[in-house]
C-alpha cells in the first residue's frame, strides 16, 4: 500500500486528505482542514498551515505528496497568496524528503468525476462514493482527496512502500497560536 497525502492549499482554508492506495482501490486514512486564524498577519498563517502539515507528515508517514497545480486567477492578489501556501506546501515536503506531484484541476476533476469542467458538488459526491465514507466531506477535505485519488489513479502501476493503518477520521487543525 501506498500512502498519499492531498493538499488543496487557501490561505484561509487549506484542505488535506491522506489515502492509501493500492493502485487500484483508495481508501481514507485521515482528511480534514487546517484553518488559519483571520486575526493573525498572513506570515503567521502560512506558519500555522506549515506547522500543521509538517504534523500531518510526521504523524502520518505519506510516501508522496500531490498538489494542484497554480491556476490563472483574475484577482492577483489571490493568487500571489495561494501561490505562497502552494511554497509552503512544497517546502514542507521537500523538508521530509517526499516527491511531490502536481495535477492540474482539469486533470483532478477527469480523474475523479469523468468531467474537468465538474462543479465542487460533483467532486465532493464522488469522492465520497469513491471512498465510500458515510457522509460527505468538507469541500476544502473532499478537494484534498480528490488530489490524492487523481496521484493514485496516475501512479497506479507503481508498487507501494508504505503500511496501511487503517481508520477514518476527519478533524480540524487550527495551527499554532
Amino acid at each position: 500500500m501506498r500512502r498519499i497525502l492531498g493538499i488543496d492549499c487557501g490561505s484561509g482554508v487549506t484542505g488535506y486528505g491522506l489515502i492509501d492506495t493500492d493502485g487500484r482501490a483508495c481508501q481514507i486514512v485521515v482528511s480534514g482542514v487546517i484553518s488559519t486564524q483571520a486575526r493573525f498577519s498572513f506570515p503567521q498563517r502560512l506558519r500555522q498551515i506549515s506547522d500543521a502539515l509538517g504534523e500531518l507528515i510526521k504523524t502520518y508517514s505519506p510516501v508522496a505528496v500531490a498538489v494542484e497545480d497554480i491556476f490563472y486567477s483574475v484577482n492577483v492578489k489571490s493568487a500571489l497568496k495561494l501561490g505562497q501556501v502552494r511554497g509552503v506546501a512544497l517546502l514542507k515536503a521537500a523538508e521530509a524528503g517526499l516527491p511531490v506531484h502536481e495535477y492540474s484541476p482539469l486533470e483532478i476533476k477527469s480523474s475523479v468525476v469523468g468531467y474537468g469542467r465538474a462543479e465542487k458538488s460533483q467532486v465532493q459526491h464522488m469522492v465520497t462514493i469513491l471512498l465510500k465514507l458515510d457522509q460527505v466531506p468538507p469541500e476544502d477535505a473532499a478537494d484534498a482527496l480528490a488530489v490524492a485519488i487523481c496521484h493514485a489513479h496516475h501512479s497506479g502501476r507503481l508498487s507501494g512502500l508504505s503500511s496501511s493503518q487503517p481508520g477514518t477520521q476527519n478533524k480540524v487543525i487550527h495551527g499554532a497560536r
